[in-house]
């Protein structure tokens, strides 16, 4: 094939191919497993996990720009923002203790 390093009469691996092709199993596996986890917490990591492959992603296009914004940004704030609001609105498990002395 054009384009590729060949040594002893094998093809050389595309290592950038390979890197794409782990790359987009694991935004794949971790875009299900957000939509599909019944923890919020676990979905927020999830979430991270789906948002730096798709950064990783941007950098293997040559994008660094887009790369730093995509871990700042998206990576970094908004699943922090996303489990620190689950925290402020998470109803009481447990009932209050009933005040009524004889129960």
């Amino acid at each position: 094939m054009p384009g590729r390093a060949s040594w002893g009469g094998e093809t050389a691996v595309d290592w950038e191919l390979v890197a794409f092709l782990v790359l987009s199993v694991l935004e794949v596996v971790g875009s299900i497993l957000v939509v599909t986890n019944k923890r919020l917490v676990r979905a927020a990591f999830w979430l991270a996990m789906t948002l730096v492959t798709i950064g990783g992603i941007y950098l293997l296009f040559g994008s660094e720009f887009i790369f730093l914004i995509q871990i700042l940004v998206y990576a970094g704030t908004v699943p922090i923002l996303f489990v620190f609001g689950l925290m402020l609105t998470r109803t009481k498990i447990m009932d209050e203790p009933s005040t009524e002395e004889g129960t």
